[in-house]
């Protein structure tokens, strides 16, 4: 089992864990600051290493209880322990966006009923679909930007707790994408809450408060299908 540290601290950019499993370019470690992808948001890179030993983490990804390590060459199998060091640059890109379409989602839900349909998210751009019931127009469009960069601009904080499945899941408000996402083997639901704007069931790593986040400037727009809409964006 790897201890998850990112999802206790998402500024954490260096870490010491102790060697579970060695296997070529493949590394277990008991416990990771490395997000290893999920909800749209993309594996960590950076590096691992102890002394002379060191390689660059170009992938992460879960197995089982465990995250599996991806370097970009082979390391000892003797090793015991390893320091870990972010991209931070990519990651903390990453947690901004994460932020910003989570208030995106907060505000077409709110102002429309709208649900996530899907969604993915890159160091330097993001896109969101989701289910919109109304005429879709750019007239719409400039108006989600506009009310998101407000919530922005309020300097919310960004709240991070846990739930029990079955209290998380019998809250509509706390799963809307249009299919659950909860892994079975969730037990206990993580919360992420923008204060009086967004609270969603989620696993991936978020700034401290929407200050950071900068301003949503969406570059395009398009029908994905009869209420199926999307939105491409990028943060200023």
């Amino acid at each position: 089992m790897t201890e998850e540290l990112f999802l206790g601290d998402s500024y954490l950019k260096e870490f010491r864990a102790g060697v579970k499993r060695i296997d070529g370019r493949e590394v277990v470690l008991d416990g990771t600051a490395f997000y290893p992808g999920g909800g749209g948001q993309p594996a960590d890179k950076g590096s691992l290493g102890i002394g002379p030993v060191n390689a660059a983490v170009v992938d992460a990804r879960r197995e089982g209880r465990g995250i599996v390590h991806v370097l970009d060459r082979a390391i000892p199998d003797t090793v015991k322990e390893l320091e870990g060091t972010l991209d931070w640059e990519r990651r903390y890109a990453h947690m901004r966006y994460h932020t910003a379409l989570h208030v995106l989602s907060g505000v077409i839900w709110r102002e429309f009923g709208a649900k996530v349909t899907g969604g993915q998210m890159r160091p330097d751009h993001a896109r969101m679909d989701f289910s919109f019931p109304g005429e879709w127009t750019a007239e719409a469009v400039r108006e989600i930007q506009r009310r998101a960069n407000e919530a922005l601009a309020e300097n919310r904080p960004v709240k991070v707790y846990e739930l029990p499945r079955e209290e998380a899941l019998s809250n509509p408000d706390l799963i809307r994408t249009q299919v659950n996402l909860v892994p079975e083997r969730v037990k206990t639901v993580r919360i992420v809450e923008i204060e009086n704007l967004d609270t969603q069931a989620d696993g991936g790593t978020h700034v401290a408060n929407t200050r950071e986040v900068g301003n949503i400037e969406i570059t395009a727009h398009k029908s994905k299908g009869r209420q199926n809409k999307r939105v491409e964006l990028v943060l200023r």
